[in-house]
């Protein structure tokens, strides 16, 4: 008598990248090929499903620094004044708030586990907490270090970069220089951690394409055993085109 077939446990996908990045976009296109694939996803907002007491830390930089309220568009500019305010003691509570975040992120990633879904993506992780902080400090890399031992490791962490310039016409928020700011503190934080595949900034077409390769590649490893129209669908098109001229591909920080 033949042992029952078992279930792997569901694939982890996250988002990260600056304000108007596309991550939206990149995760609506994900949920389409998950579908077709014959797989299921569960979709969770780091913010709205992670983040602890969001609504009173929302109201704290309202009060406290006069943050306009709602999301940026071309039409409608926002000033965000949040976590551009770079106070020390702000940073300090920042890492012990993200502390707490990375606990509850434990938690959530082991329910959406129990649910049974074949993929669980993120939009934003820890990580878009982690590039808020001061990297270039060494306790603050310390803290990152001990972090990334909490909470749960993506089998595709995702930065989805993007022209600072671009973005904030896609998303007007925050300022450019902040932007830039923001950018490199995220490469930053990729080396750090060495699990983070950067995705470059391409038209919107080829970003699909490429997160769409990635993403393929690596359920191939995560999906459920025994799944015969996710493993056929999965092989046709494993291999990407080389683009002349363009960037070679994604660029990864992984472990040598």
């Amino acid at each position: 008598m033949s042992a029952p077939t078992q279930r792997r446990r569901a694939m982890l996908v996250t988002f990260s990248g600056i304000d108007g990045c596309g991550k939206s976009t990149q995760i609506e296109n994900l949920r389409h090929v998950i579908a077709e694939l014959g797989l299921s996803d569960q979709l969770l907002t780091f913010w709205d499903n992670v983040v602890v007491l969001s609504r009173y830390r929302e109201e704290f930089v309202h009060t406290v620094y006069g943050s306009e309220r709602g999301v940026g568009s071309p039409e409608r500019p926002v000033k965000r004044r949040d976590k551009n305010v770079r106070a020390w003691y702000l940073t300090l509570a920042r890492h012990l708030l993200y502390f707490i975040d990375a606990i509850h992120l434990d938690f959530m990633v082991a329910r959406a586990m129990i649910s049974r879904c074949d993929v669980i993506i993120f939009d934003r992780y820890i990580y878009d907490e982690m590039a808020n902080l001061p990297l270039t400090n060494p306790l603050t890399r310390l803290w990152v270090q001990i972090m990334r031992l909490i909470v749960p490791q993506p089998d595709l962490a995702l930065l989805l970069d993007a022209d600072p310039e671009e973005a904030r016409a896609r998303k007007p928020e925050y300022p450019v220089d902040f932007m830039h700011k923001c950018r490199k503190s995220y490469f930053d934080l990729a080396r750090i951690l060495r699990n983070i595949t950067a995705v470059p900034p391409l038209p919107l077409a080829e970003a699909k394409k490429e997160v769409e390769l990635l993403f393929r590649e690596r359920i191939k490893h995560c999906r459920p055993q025994g799944s015969e129209t996710a493993t056929a669908a999965l092989r046709p098109q494993m291999i990407p085109k080389q683009r002349p001229g363009a960037i070679a591909g994604p660029s990864f920080f992984a472990a040598e």
